[in-house]
C-alpha cells in the first residue's frame, strides 16, 4: 500500500520510488519485526496515526525484539500515555543500569572520569510537542522500526554506540484533537485547496494540550502533567542530545539551527553550544537534506533566548537542543506557491533529520561528552567566581506560594535549604545556570525582537521577594515539599472561624465551604482577635464564618472546616467573641457577606485559546470550581441571568449593536465582568465603560504630521516594526492594598507580566485604578525607550470602571499567564470572588 501510495506522488517536484522514498537505505529488515504499515494497515503518510496506535507499535515493537524496552513516564490530563522507547544493542539494554551510572558521572563536577568514546551517548528523539504538527510522529514510527529492525552495519553502530530514547508524541491530546479533525475531513481523493476544511481547524485546533497550554513554553515552568513527567525522566537521564521537531507555514520549507546569527541569545548559556555544536549538526543535516533535494533555511527567525522550549532547555543541561521546523501540510496534501506539499513529503524530511541526528551525535560521541562534563564543571567554575553566593527567598504569610516556588525549584533539580523561616538556593552547585535563570534579571539585550518573551526571572512570576547573599547560613536541605505548610489544626468554636486571605489557597476554600452551604463574609478593614492565648492580626480579606448563622450545628460546621483546612493546607483560627483587639469587631459592617461566585467565560473564534486554557485550568486545578465556557457561536440564546461574573478574555470581539446591548444591560443589573488584555481595550473602544487608552502615540503622530519620513532599507522593516511590539516582559506596578481586588496583598508593589500594548489611561475616579506601573517599571525583559516612557509609566495595569449597578475589572495584563504566575493569580481571583462587593465611589 505505502509503496503504491508513494510511487504516485510528486515531492516539490521530486519523483521518488516507494522503496527509496523512507527505508530502503537501511535494508535489510529483521522480517520477524512488523513494519508500521504491517501494524497499522496503511502506510505512512496515509493518514494520521492516533496516539493509542503510537503507543500500541511502540509496545509491540519492546515485545518482540531484544533492542528495545518501553517506559511510561506519566499521563495527560485526558488519561494518554506519556512513553519513551529506548533502543540500543541486547548488551547495553541488559547493562542499561551500568551504563547509565557511567553516564550520569559526567555530569558530575566532582567525578574525574575520562573515558569518553567508552559509553555509548544518549539521544533522546522527541516528537510532535505542537498536536497539529503532525509530521514528526509519524518520523518517529520510522526511525523506531530502523532502529529496531535494520540489519544494515550503519544502523547497527548507531545502536552500539548510542542509547537512543525516542519520546513519540509529547502531546498527545493535542494530536490525537487533530488527527481526528484531519482524517474527518480527509478526501478520497485528497482536497489541496487550502479553503478546505480539512486544512483549517475549529477553535481551539490541536497545537495546545487539554488545558490549552502551549506545551512547547512549559519546560521552564512545569505546569502540566505532559512537562513535569518529562522534566523527571530528564533529571533522571540527563541526554546529551535532544531534538524538538516542529511544522511551520506551509509556504515555507525547513528549518535546522543554527538559529539567528544575531539574535537574542540566552546571555547563561556557553558559546560554544551555538557556534560549535549546532554548526557541526547543522553542517550534516545540510548534507542529509541536500542528497534527497529538500529546500531549507538556518539562522533566520528563530532564536533560543526564552530556556524554556524544548530546543533551549537541554541546553541548560549541558546536552545539545536541536529545533526542526517543517513547513505543514496541514492535513494531506494542499496547494502552495511553490507546488503540492504532501502528508509523506513532510514526514521524510523529518525521518531524514531523526537518523542524521543519530549519525552526528555517534560520530561525536567524546566530544559530546566532554561537553556536557565540562558544561557542569565550568558552572561551579562560575558560580565560584561570582559575588553572588545565593539567593534568600520566602513569605511566611503565604506558605502555600512558598511551597509552589520551591516545587518549581525541586523539579530542576536545584537545591534548596531552609533556615528558620527562611529558605536558601546556594549559587554554588551544577545547576547554577538554572538558578540564574529563576533569579537574574536583565537589561541589555544582544537583539529587539524576540520570537517569544524576552523575561523570565521566575521567582518574580511568584511574585517571591528574594534577595542575593554574599556569605551563606544553609541550614537542612529541602529535598520535597511535603512538609513545608505548617498549620496549626484548627481549634473547635461556637462563636466563629476566621480564615487568613493571604493564603493562595484561600479562594480555594472559601468555594469549598460555600458549596457545603456555609455563609462567610470578607473583612473590608483589618482587625486582630484572640485565638486561644495567640493574638491574630488578620489582613484585608480574612474570611468570618459566623457558627450561629450556619444551618448547620456547630460540630457539623467544624467538621467541614477542618476538612477545608486539611484538603487546602490553609490558616484558620477559632475565635470565641466577636470583639476585636484592634480594628473593626466581626459584627461590623465592614464584614460583607459574600455571594457564592457563578462564573462563566466567552471562548471559541475570536478569544484567545491560551488565556481562556489559563483561567479554566487555574479554578479547575488550583480552585477546583467550575467556570461554563459559553461557545461565542451560542451568545445570543446564553441565559447570562444564571451567571454573576463574565470574563472575556484577550480576542477579536466582533458583536453587534444587539449583542453589546445584551451584556451591558446584564453588567448593569449587579454582575461583574473581568476582562483581560485586548478584551479592555475593546470595552474602552466600544464605550462599554468610560475610560480610556493611553493616547501618546496618537498625540505624537499628530506633531509629526508635516514631517517627512526618514527612507530606511526595505529589507530592515520586519526587525524595525517588530521591536515595536511588546514580547513580554517582567515590570513592577504599585499596587493599592486597600482595594478588594488586592486583599491578600501586603506588598504595594507587585511584578506584572506584560506581553502585550494595551495602554489602559488611569481613571478618572481616584478610586478605580487598582494598580498603575510604577516611577520605575522595568524589572526584566526588553521594551524600546518609546514605549516605555510614552506608553507604559503613563499607564494603568488594572482598573475597575462602572457600569450601572455592576463594574467592568480591566486588566491590562494577562495575571494568569502560563498558569504561572502566583503572584498575580490573586488579583483575577479576588475579581471573581469579591468583585460583587466593589462600589467605586463618586462625588456627588
Amino acid at each position: 500500500m505505502l509503496k503504491k501510495l508513494l510511487l504516485l506522488v510528486l515531492f516539490y517536484g521530486t519523483n521518488a520510488f516507494a522503496q527509496d522514498y523512507f527505508l530502503e537505505k537501511y535494508e535489510p529488515f529483521n522480517p520477524d519485526i512488523p513494519t508500521p504499515e504491517q501494524f497499522l494497515g496503511y502506510g505512512i503518510g496515509e493518514h494520521h496515526t492516533r496516539h493509542d496506535l503510537i503507543v500500541a507499535y511502540f509496545e509491540k515493537l519492546a515485545s518482540v525484539s531484544d533492542r528495545a524496552s518501553i517506559y511510561s513516564y506519566g499521563k495527560t490530563h485526558e488519561g494518554r500515555k506519556l512513553v519513551i522507547l529506548t533502543i540500543t544493542t541486547p548488551e547495553n539494554l541488559s547493562n542499561l543500569k551500568s551504563i547509565k551510572e557511567q553516564h550520569l558521572a559526567f555530569t558530575d563536577p566532582n567525578q574525574k572520569v575520562s573515558n569518553y568514546n567508552d559509553v555509548p551517548i544518549f539521544i533522546n528523539l522527541a516528537y510532535n510537542v505542537h498536536g497539529n504538527e503532525p509530521s514528526s510522529s509519524e518520523a518517529a514510527l520510522l526511525s523506531a522500526y530502523t532502529f529496531v529492525a535494520s540489519q544494515h552495519p550503519e544502523i547497527k553502530n548507531y545502536i552500539k554506540n548510542a542509547v537512543i530514547m525516542i519520546d513519540p508524541t509529547i502531546n498527545p491530546d493535542g494530536r490525537d484533537r487533530h488527527s481526528q479533525w484531519a482524517n474527518s475531513y480527509q478526501g478520497t481523493p485528497n482536497v489541496a485547496d487550502p479553503q478546505d476544511a480539512e486544512h483549517n481547524e475549529y477553535w481551539p485546533g490541536g497545537r495546545t494540550n487539554h488545558y490549552w497550554f502551549d506545551l512547547n513554553r512549559d519546560w521552564l515552568l512545569g505546569i502540566n502533567p505532559e512537562s513535569r513527567g518529562k522534566l523527571t525522566w530528564y533529571h533522571e537521564w540527563y541526554p546529551n542530545v535532544v531534538t524538538d521537531f516542529h511544522e511551520m507555514g506551509s509556504q515555507s520549507s525547513y528549518f535546522f539551527e543554527p538559529m539567528k546569527a544575531n539574535g537574542s541569545l540566552n546571555p547563561i548559556m556557553p558559546k560554544e553550544n551555538y557556534e560549535d555544536l549546532n554548526t557541526m549538526f547543522g553542517a550534516e543535516f545540510a548534507r542529509a537534506l541536500d542528497s534527497i533535494g529538500s529546500l531549507y533555511f538556518t539562522k533566520e527567525v528563530f532564536d533560543g533566548t526564552y530556556p524554556g522550549y524544548g530546543s533551549s532547555y537541554p541546553d541548560l543541561q549541558g546536552g545539545l537542543g536541536l529545533l526542526f521546523e517543517q513547513a505543514s501540510s496541514r492535513g494531506h496534501e494542499q496547494t502552495t506557491a511553490f507546488g503540492k506539499i504532501t502528508f509523506p513529503f513532510t514526514i521524510r524530511n523529518q525521518y531524514i533529520s531523526s537518523i542524521t541526528t543519530v549519525k552526528t551525535a555517534v560520530k561525536n560521541k567524546a566530544y559530546m561528552r566532554k561537553y556536557q562534563q565540562d558544561f557542569f564543571k565550568s558552572a561551579l567554575t562560575r558560580a565560584g567566581k561570582a559575588k553572588i553566593k545565593g539567593y534568600a527567598f520566602g513569605d511566611p504569610r503565604d506558605q502555600n506560594r512558598t511551597k509552589a516556588f520551591i516545587d518549581k525549584l525541586l523539579l530542576h533539580n536545584i537545591k534548596v535549604y531552609q533556615s528558620g523561616e527562611r529558605y536558601v538556593v546556594p549559587t554554588l552547585q551544577p545547576q547554577y545556570r538554572m538558578v540564574q535563570s529563576m533569579f537574574e534579571t536583565y537589561s541589555k539585550y544582544r537583539d529587539s525582537v524576540y520570537y517569544d518573551a524576552s523575561a523570565w526571572s521566575v521567582a518574580n512570576f511568584y511574585n517571591m521577594r528574594y534577595s542575593p547573599v554574599t556569605s551563606l547560613n544553609l541550614g537542612e536541605p529541602v529535598e520535597t515539599v511535603e512538609n513545608i505548610v505548617q498549620i496549626i489544626p484548627v481549634r473547635k468554636s461556637n462563636y466563629a472561624y476566621i480564615i487568613d486571605w493571604d493564603d493562595y489557597n484561600a479562594p480555594a476554600a472559601l468555594h469549598y465551604l460555600q458549596e457545603q452551604k456555609l455563609v462567610l463574609s470578607s473583612a473590608f478593614k483589618p482587625f486582630s482577635v484572640k485565638s486561644g492565648n495567640e493574638t491574630k492580626q488578620m489582613n484585608y480579606g480574612s474570611l468570618v464564618l459566623p457558627v450561629s448563622l450556619q444551618k448547620q450545628t456547630p460540630e457539623e460546621v467544624y467538621e467541614l472546616v477542618q476538612k477545608a483546612q486539611e484538603k487546602f493546607e490553609v490558616p484558620v483560627y477559632g475565635v470565641d467573641s466577636g470583639l476585636s483587639l484592634k480594628g473593626v469587631d466581626l459584627g461590623s459592617r465592614y464584614m460583607q457577606a459574600l455571594k457564592k461566585t457563578k462564573a462563566a467565560m466567552l471562548i471559541g473564534n475570536g478569544t484567545r485559546s491560551y488565556e481562556a486554557g489559563e483561567v479554566w485550568h487555574l479554578l479547575d486545578t488550583r480552585v477546583h470550581m467550575p467556570i461554563s465556557k459559553i461557545p461565542m457561536r451560542n451568545f445570543n440564546r446564553t441565559d447570562f441571568d444564571k451567571y454573576n461574573t463574565l470574563v472575556m478574555v484577550s480576542g477579536n470581539y466582533t458583536f453587534d449593536k444587539k449583542q453589546l446591548e445584551k451584556l451591558k444591560n446584564w453588567v448593569s443589573k449587579g454582575n461583574t465582568l473581568i476582562t483581560i488584555g485586548t478584551a479592555s481595550k475593546w470595552a474602552i473602544e466600544k464605550k462599554l465603560v468610560k475610560e480610556k487608552l493611553t493616547d501618546s502615540k496618537k498625540d505624537s503622530l499628530a506633531k509629526d504630521s508635516t514631517k517627512t519620513a526618514v527612507r530606511k532599507p526595505y529589507v530592515d522593516a520586519g526587525e524595525n516594526l517588530g521591536k515595536e511590539s511588546v514580547g513580554g516582559i517582567i515590570i513592577r506596578a504599585d499596587l493599592d492594598t486597600t482595594h478588594p481586588l488586592a486583599f491578600g496583598y501586603h506588598d504595594t508593589s507587585i511584578p506584572v507580566y506584560k506581553n502585550n500594548t494595551v495602554w489602559l489611561a488611569p481613571s478618572k475616579n481616584e478610586y478605580a485604578t487598582v494598580a498603575k506601573y510604577s516611577e520605575n517599571p522595568h524589572i526584566d525583559g526588553f521594551i524600546t525607550p518609546e514605549n516605555m516612557e510614552k506608553y507604559l509609566k503613563p499607564s494603568a495595569s488594572l482598573i475597575v470602571s462602572k457600569l450601572g449597578g455592576g463594574r467592568v475589572v480591566l486588566f491590562a495584563d494577562n495575571p494568569n499567564f502560563r498558569g504561572s504566575w502566583y503572584g498575580t493569580n490573586r488579583l483575577f481571583l479576588n475579581a471573581l470572588f469579591l468583585g460583587d462587593k466593589i462600589r467605586i465611589p463618586t462625588r456627588n
